[in-house]
């Protein structure tokens, strides 16, 4: 497989996962779809959607930025990211066997949806689960690590974070309001408890499943 290839897979895995996130009722559109009903306001959907996606968009920032940091460090490349894949993996295994969704989340105000949104992010691993990919698609980049200037190398990381970071929001966001809109449009809160699926271990297999493909391809 060349890098193009390689490159463009990557990519699509950042937006599948983006859709991912965004279907599962764990990462908040629920409330959303709360927030409009309570307020009789399509606006009040629209305003906790974007709340939503800035706690996540923060998250995700937040995880990537520290290993883009390290990339430059070329001949740890390797290390970093089997310490990645090894993070992940364990995160799905421990979320695979407590399913306990966190008390802490319970404990943040509705009014404070950015907040819940980021803290929730961080408590799933959502953001864990991009760093894999993120590491693959910083290889794919047509630079020599091994002689190009770590500042230039921190850079050019740090601007595919941020890629990565909005590219998986942007999913997110837009998948999440799709189901959103359509219950709080049609359907009503009370189709969750009729008809939802847990996804709990579907997200513990994913990031197993993500941090494994990563140590497979390992090099």
């Amino acid at each position: 497989m060349d890098e193009t290839t390689t490159a463009t897979a990557l990519w699509g895995a950042v937006v599948l996962s983006g859709v991912y996130h965004g279907v599962n009722p764990g990462m908040g559109w629920p409330l959303a779809v709360s927030a409009a009903l309570m307020d009789r306001s399509r606006r009040s959907l629209w305003r906790a959607l974007g709340a939503l996606a800035v706690g996540h968009l923060i998250a995700m920032a937040a995880i990537l930025f520290p290993f883009g940091a390290l990339m430059f460090l070329a001949e740890w490349e390797r290390a970093i990211q089997l310490v990645a894949a090894i993070l992940v993996i364990a995160l799905g295994l421990y979320l695979l066997f407590n399913r306990r969704h966190p008390r802490f989340l319970a404990r943040v105000p509705p009014s404070r949806l950015a907040l819940w949104s980021f803290l929730a992010a961080m408590a799933h691993g959502a953001g864990l689960m991009l760093v894999p990919i993120y590491l693959g698609i910083c290889r794919t980049l047509e630079t020599d690590a091994g002689h190009a200037a770590a500042a230039g190398l921190m850079t050019g990381n740090a601007g595919v974070a941020v890629s990565v970071a909005l590219a998986h929001t942007l999913a997110m966001t837009l998948a999440g309001g799709t189901f959103a809109y359509a219950v709080y449009r049609w359907f009503g809160l009370k189709a969750l408890s009729r008809s939802w699926f847990n996804l709990d271990i579907v997200w513990a297999l994913s990031l197993v499943t993500v941090g494994g493909i990563s140590l497979l391809t390992l090099h």
